[in-house]
């Protein structure tokens, strides 16, 4: 019981990122980085993510699966919100000449996919 209210709250708390989009529209225009073809490619791939967010199952696949796919749905949240704040740093880099946003400012590296090795 005690896990499934940690991933629910964890999978809640998984989603408070911004989208990317909204991100890339709260960029300055005036920039001029924005209308470089890199912040355009930067924000169609923002787009495009949204698009396929909204596709996808989202908690009612959650919930139709029983209360042990709390975790699942709570790591799919998690690396959306990963995924999210890749593309919104990525965009900034692309659309902005201000430096990083403290939220922002961290190595990428970190959300990359980990190498393992099975025996």
């Amino acid at each position: 019981m005690r896990i499934a209210v940690v991933a629910a709250l964890s999978a809640a708390m998984a989603g408070c990122v911004s989208a990317p989009a909204d991100y890339g529209a709260s960029l300055s225009q005036q920039d001029p980085k924005f209308a470089s073809p890199e912040c355009q490619q930067a924000r169609a791939a923002a787009a495009d993510y949204a698009q396929r967010e909204k596709q996808h199952p989202g908690w009612g696949f959650g919930v139709l699966l029983g209360p042990y796919s709390m975790g699942m749905v709570a790591a799919v949240k998690e690396h959306e919100r990963q995924q999210r704040l890749l593309l919104a740093r990525q965009m900034h880099l692309q659309c902005s000449s201000q430096p990083l946003p403290r939220e922002l400012d961290f190595d990428p590296a970190t959300y990359a996919p980990k190498q393992t090795r099975y025996p």
